[in-house]
């Protein structure tokens, strides 16, 4: 059986993990369940990191988009889908993804797309395009932006 926690243990493990990385409402609320806290402590605790700024919604959004963007080459799509999930208002989620330069955005993803292209087998031109932009478009990029970087491309037949 797992044991249960006090509420002075969670507040301080709390302010503990928010100390480590930046960290979301929604990912101390998981931690606070996986501990057996029940609701209305764990929206005191939540309160407290907030309070003393341990959480800040605004700040983990630029985190996790300057993270994702930089480290997992991820594009702004799957990073905002990414960042609704996690419950995040759309107002810090906008903020935070403005903070990528569109010509460094534009740089990863053809570089993405390059090493792709080396590493894919294809058929045919058409064949190759299909197959780099369905990885962009896995990869959260968007279609425009895709092209435009395919079109930069020589593709052998």
């Amino acid at each position: 059986m797992k044991k249960t926690i006090t509420y002075e243990e969670a507040l301080a493990k709390s302010a503990s993990l928010c100390s480590l990385s930046e960290k979301c409402i929604s990912d101390i609320q998981k931690k606070l369940l996986s501990w057996g806290i029940n609701s209305e402590d764990g929206e005191k605790i939540i309160g407290r990191l907030l309070q003393e700024r341990y959480i800040d919604e605004n700040r983990f959004a630029k985190f996790f988009v300057k993270d994702k963007h930089r480290f997992a080459k991820w594009g702004k799509g799957k990073i905002i889908h990414s960042l609704k999930e996690k419950g995040i208002s759309s107002e810090n989620i906008q903020e935070a993804i403005e903070q990528i330069e569109e010509e460094d955005y534009s740089e990863q993803l053809e570089t993405l797309l390059k090493a792709k292209l080396k590493s894919i087998k294809y058929k045919n031109a058409y064949d190759a395009k299909a197959k780099l932009i369905r990885f962009g478009l896995g990869r959260g990029f968007e279609y425009d932006a895709i092209l435009d970087a395919i079109k930069k491309f020589d593709i052998e037949e």
